[in-house]
């Protein structure tokens, strides 16, 4: 089910967007995809981000998704399920979700975090929430940074996917998990490279 509704995504969202790569080296060989065990950080714009990430990145994937998006049409609920979706409410089910998410990246699936924690609505990049430092710490796993922007340069189907260096883990271990500037740290070291990577799309548009 999972590779017949990822094939199904990966075809809609070649034929929606026109991409261009940034850093295509970047993008994880077979061999470590389909190994996983690691996280991928992104911005976010839409609640079409996560299948949008997945489409262009082999291997097994989880994501955290509001519970709101798992009672609208059948086949879309079908998809992101498929597709390694689980269910969270908002202000509840923090300490379950997070250990789903551990589990799943045990598992060797490739859990995928924003986290700025909601959609910017203009395309700015906000502050990263303290959720992804305690995630990647706590499963002692790599981060992958990706930026998607949409729509650059008038081009209502163009889209822009850079892809960052992965972050060693060790890079991300905080001893204790209640201090703020260890959590701060290991934040801003995952947004960090979100932020030039969406400087770099910026860029490219501009030399274009």
């Amino acid at each position: 089910m999972y590779l017949i509704a990822r094939w199904l995504l990966s075809i809609y969202m070649r034929c929606k967007y026109k991409v261009h790569f940034h850093n295509k080296e970047n993008i994880p060989t077979k061999k470590i995809s389909k190994k996983g065990g690691f996280i991928i950080a992104c911005n976010h714009q839409y609640y079409w981000d996560p299948p949008v990430v997945a489409s262009f990145i082999t291997g097994k994937f989880s994501f955290m998704a509001k519970s709101e998006l798992f009672e609208g049409g059948k086949l879309f609920k079908w998809l992101i399920i498929a597709c390694g979706a689980f269910p969270v409410k908002r202000g509840a089910g923090a300490e379950k979700a997070l250990e789903r998410a551990f589990e799943d990246i045990k598992k060797g699936r490739i859990f995928v975090i924003f986290p700025e924690g909601m959609r910017s609505k203009d395309g700015t990049i906000a502050k990263g929430k303290s959720g992804v430092a305690l995630v990647a710490s706590m499963a002692d796993a790599p981060v992958l940074p990706i930026c998607l922007m949409y729509g650059l340069n008038n081009q209502k189907n163009r889209l822009d996917y850079a892809v960052g260096e992965m972050i060693p883990a060790e890079e991300l271990k905080i001893e204790n998990e209640r201090d703020r500037k260890e959590l701060k740290r290991v934040s801003e070291r995952v947004m960090n490279p979100i932020r030039e990577l969406q400087q770099q799309i910026f860029d490219t548009i501009n030399s274009e």
